[in-house]
């Protein structure tokens, strides 16, 4: 009892100062450099179902920079989760296929090779820190075991070397008494906990990527903010790339250096995190962006985005948003399957006139303008 009190003190003087530290821009500044590190190029992951072909990543591309926070946001089924996957080539199959594009990592394209070759990558070179560690971590294995795997695998620790790289991995995402905790199993541990444990193996290895899935939906605020600051500080002394998966803009405001905006398996806009914000162009996220709650203004009913999204199995031909887009529009303009197009550096937006309240001072931009 006496451990578990001193073990909770530690935890909560740990997240106290980290907290204290965070500014209020953000969760310390950009690392992000010129050099990509990962680049998607029309990737496309199909289902196979009794009602037809989910098309649920749909000619997806974006890049990732050494030391760059990517956000990929957009609601739960529009393709962020399947996406990442599909990166880590772990997608389910049957029913799931990767049926085109690209993902190169490093020069190398890993739609190219082996399951033997992909051991290597996965882990070692890309990782991933799952939403749901009940799920993540294996409830048979010690906490020792399963944060040591990626380490021994990818760079051939044994005994006390193994061991002091493990207790490092704990001790980074602050988990009091690492020596300790490392001899728990999942069950022993809070939820939080669990989460900095699927935190710990995903950095464990020193990855050139890492995909964080909603990583701190178990979190509360103040953890939160120091297990943020956390991955900030390993991406700064790393110069790892991140892809931060998340309904939460709050996060993304503060974490992220670009933003990705998903809907029914497609990229719909991206920019840096500041013209998302203050110029966005697509009316879904528009209406993402002012769905979210100002604590600084007083709100009645919130804004909400009318109708649901397509069944991805019996998509709408052309304009997948067109259904629920607030915006006047011929019938034949959302027969047109939008392309994905720079209007300014670094800004691109699936250019249509039924979901993009400006098209007419882009339309040269497109063939069917």
């Amino acid at each position: 009892m006496a451990e578990m009190t001193t073990a909770a003190a530690q935890e909560r003087e740990h997240m106290l100062e980290d907290a204290a530290e965070v500014d209020a821009d953000g969760f310390g500044p950009s690392a992000a450099s010129s050099e990509i590190v990962l680049d998607v190029n029309d990737l496309q992951t199909h289902f196979a179902t009794r009602w037809g072909t989910v098309k649920a990543v749909d000619g997806v591309s974006y890049s990732v920079r050494r030391g760059e926070t990517l956000g990929v946001v957009g609601e739960s089924g529009s393709g962020k989760s399947v996406t990442a996957l599909s990166i880590m080539r772990l997608v389910p199959s049957p029913p799931g296929h990767i049926v085109g594009g690209e993902v190169v990592l490093n020069g190398r394209n890993l739609l190219d090779l082996s399951e033997r070759e992909m051991t290597q990558v996965r882990g070692g070179e890309v990782s991933m820190i799952l939403q749901d560690p009940m799920t993540a971590l294996n409830p048979v294995f010690t906490v020792e075991n399963q944060v040591g795997e990626a380490i021994r695998i990818h760079q051939k620790l044994r005994g006390k070397d193994l061991w002091d790289s493990i207790v490092d991995a704990l001790r980074k995402v602050r988990i009091p008494a690492p020596e300790t905790r490392a001899k728990d199993y999942p069950h022993q541990l809070s939820g939080g906990m669990r989460q900095r444990v699927v935190g710990a193996i995903g950095i464990s290895t020193s990855p050139d990527v890492i995909i964080a899935d909603e990583p701190t939906t178990s979190l509360d605020v103040t953890i939160q903010a120091a297990y943020l600051r956390l991955l900030r500080q390993i991406q700064r002394e790393a110069g790892v790339g991140i892809i931060f998966i998340t309904h939460d803009f709050g996060i993304v405001a503060k974490m992220c250096d670009r933003v990705a905006v998903m809907y029914a398996g497609r990229i719909v806009e991206t920019a840096d995190v500041r013209t998302i914000f203050n110029e966005p162009l697509h009316e879904y996220t528009k209406a993402l962006i002012t769905s979210v709650p100002k604590l600084e203004e007083k709100t009645g009913r919130l804004p909400q985005i009318e109708g649901q999204p397509p069944l991805l199995y019996n998509l709408p031909e052309g304009d997948a948003f067109a259904p629920r887009s607030p915006l006047d529009f011929e019938e034949e303009d959302a027969l047109i399957r939008p392309e994905l197009v720079e209007v300014s550096p670094g800004h691109m937006v699936q250019l249509t006139r039924s979901s993009v309240a400006d098209f007419d001072k882009y339309k040269h931009l497109v063939s069917y303008g």
